[in-house]
């Protein structure tokens, strides 16, 4: 009895040592351009979550969140990623519609959280005639590279507002860089629209002389555009204190919701991983808003109602409300049969990245 013992603590010695010598989990969370806000953003899981839960999160650049959809479904190692609602919502209408493609890339995803919402630039010269948001139809506008969740963005404001698509005339699929200059220098566009939740790099780090080049378009709240756009789309403002150097008065405009995402994983090990992150999340919460970038202040640490289609991971979300509120259980809408389509491709396909000639 006594060496059964003995050798029962000795051999639960050694699964504790192996256990503690396993190799952390190495993944990956796809983000946006390195002058984008979604690149911190990453940035900061990766110090302040994945690592304390003993993961080597490894962070992407990206064109964006039409981009991440695709990438968070197919690429190996991809495990998280940062997408627009907007853009997941375009996905979930396509695959509704008939999509297969759009189907089979939406519906095994997951959300994590949401986050916050993300500020839309819309910039044109400085000498520009243009001054509302309002005045760019039948302009020709940057909006932003094809993948992007920008070019999504862009398109479906377009619409509701103007209550037609823009045309494939007037439309660039440009990188917001790419943009700027054909914008003041080659001077071949007349808007350039840009997502980025503040301070967003590309324009925290413009100089002063910045002003005498470029400015942003004002949301004009009296207007019948305005009233289409909040259907889907919200009022915030860019604010003086994100741009100190540039701007010289806060700029009303409109935000969309950045959300965290995952798949629906049912590996052990991953879910467990991924459950660890949850916790982490949580109980690293705090650390996120005193250290991370300004936007993690506007977060907070919820799981609200989803909308139809929209699902939250199972595992994360027990962990989650555990954490936060010592809830358990979550429930889930069937989400939609997608059939195959029997048309042509949409430019808004070509925009998802799903269409096939």
């Amino acid at each position: 009895m006594r060496i059964t013992t003995i050798l029962t603590g000795l051999m639960w010695m050694v699964f504790l040592s192996s256990a503690a010598a396993a190799p952390r989990a190495e993944y990956k969370i796809v983000t946006a351009s390195k002058t984008g806000t979604y690149i911190q953003i990453g940035n900061d899981l990766a110090k302040w979550v994945a690592d304390p839960a003993g993961i080597d999160l490894e962070v992407l650049e990206s064109k964006g969140s039409a981009e991440n959809v695709q990438r968070m479904r197919f690429e190996p190692g991809v495990k998280l990623a940062l997408v627009q609602s907007d853009v997941y919502q375009a996905f979930l209408d396509e695959a509704k519609a008939g999509n297969a493609d759009a189907g089979n890339i939406i519906r095994p995803l997951r959300l994590i959280m949401p986050l916050y919402d993300e500020e839309i630039y819309f910039v044109a010269r400085a000498d520009s005639p243009l001054n509302s948001i309002h005045e760019i139809k039948n302009k020709k506008i940057s909006v932003g590279p094809l993948g992007s969740g920008t070019a999504l963005t862009a398109r479906t404001l377009y619409q509701l507002m103007f209550e037609e698509p823009i045309s494939a005339a007037n439309a660039q699929y440009l990188s917001n860089e790419d943009a700027l200059v054909k914008l003041t220098v080659d001077k071949t566009i007349d808007v350039a629209i840009i997502v980025a939740g503040q301070p967003a790099k590309l324009f925290s780090d413009m100089k002063p002389e910045a002003r005498k080049f470029i400015k942003i378009l004002k949301l004009d709240e009296s207007v019948p555009e305005t009233a289409r756009a909040k259907k889907t789309y919200f009022p915030a403002a860019i604010r003086v204190s994100s741009y100190p150097s540039w701007l010289t008065a806060d700029t009303p405009t409109l935000t969309v919701k950045a959300y965290l995402v995952t798949y629906d994983y049912g590996l052990q090990s991953t879910v467990g991983n991924l459950a660890r992150f949850a916790e982490s999340l949580c109980t690293n919460f705090d650390k996120l808003q005193a250290n991370g970038h300004p936007k993690w202040k506007q977060v907070r640490l919820e799981l609200p109602a989803l909308s139809q289609g929209w699902r939250y991971y199972g595992p994360m979300e027990k962990r989650l409300r555990a954490c936060i509120a010592g809830q358990s259980g979550y429930g889930t809408p069937t989400p939609t049969k997608a059939q195959a389509p029997a048309r042509a491709c949409t430019e808004q396909e070509l925009v998802l990245g799903i269409c096939r000639r």
